[in-house]
């Protein structure tokens, strides 16, 4: 196990597939594609692909999907990609597959940040603060999570898949990093797909009875947890807590986009009645 160097910058891996021509999303804002959707007025792709470009931290971008005929409808995404700012890369079968066609590009010692179209409120401070976490976890892997209790606390009401342990609940934030051994875990990710708004099944599955138990018992923790995927697979995992609640905010819903909308109207009202009072 060797931990992600840091004179070794991030390669960003984007998934950005088109679930189906009859998304909620797609039908509202009258897009061909999810991930082109606009989030006060922005494609939620540009929106983290400006993030990935800003940073010192990541050296190159990978994107895997959308679909190539649904590129023209977004011309600024078009662009990035003609111009070689943005690889592209045609999105597989499953999230997991679309990640593998995107290690094969890299060299074996590259170290890789995987994120999806769909983050449309990732932002700088967020993402600084994770790769900085994952270069000082001494793991093969890192996995972006936000606490359940804390995005009710910002967030009141709303609603988020949520792992729910003995130290609390979790959220996903669909960030992840990976080096060159903790490639491996897209084995795993194969078996997790379909069974991810049940934890108890993948728990069982991939950990065996024992875990199982322990998660429907309330007596399994995150720690836990991930030792045991540790050592199933054989890959050094370890969380990083975002302090950002909105971290743990996707766009995957109608209802999802109008919630970032307003968070984004609420957070440039804010800004600019600070830079008014100074």
């Amino acid at each position: 196990m060797t931990q992600i160097k840091r004179n070794k910058r991030f390669t960003a891996l984007v998934l950005a597939a088109d679930r189906t021509a009859n998304d909620p999303i797609t039908l509202y804002t009258g897009v061909p594609c999810k991930a082109i959707a606009p989030v006060c007025g922005t494609p939620m792709i540009i929106r983290v692909l400006d993030v990935l470009a800003a940073s010192d931290l990541v050296s190159s971008t990978i994107l895997c999907g959308p679909p190539e005929s649904f590129l023209p409808a977004c011309p600024e995404l078009k662009h990035r990609i003609e111009s070689g700012q943005v690889t592209w890369l045609p999105n597989l079968n499953s999230p997991a597959r679309s990640a593998e066609s995107g290690f094969k590009l890299l060299d074996k010692d590259t170290p890789v940040l995987l994120t999806t179209a769909d983050h449309a409120l990732l932002t700088p401070t967020t993402l600084e603060y994770f790769l900085n976490q994952s270069y000082a976890a001494n793991a093969d892997a890192t996995v972006g999570l936000v606490k359940h209790e804390d995005m009710m606390t910002a967030f009141p009401g709303t609603k988020r898949t949520v792992t729910r342990l003995r130290d609390g609940g979790f959220c996903g934030c669909n960030l992840f990093t990976f080096n060159p051994r903790g490639r491996e875990l897209v084995t795993f990710w194969r078996q997790a797909e379909d069974m991810r708004k049940r934890p108890w099944r993948l728990i069982l599955q991939i950990l065996g009875l024992r875990m199982v138990l322990a998660y429907l018992l309330g007596s399994l923790t995150l720690k836990q947890a991930l030792k045991a995927v540790s050592e199933k697979s054989r890959v050094n995992i370890q969380a990083v807590i975002l302090p950002d609640p909105q971290a743990g905010i996707d766009v995957d819903s109608v209802k999802d986009l109008q919630f970032a909308e307003m968070i984004l109207t609420k957070t440039a009202a804010s800004s600019h009645n600070q830079n008014k009072s100074t």
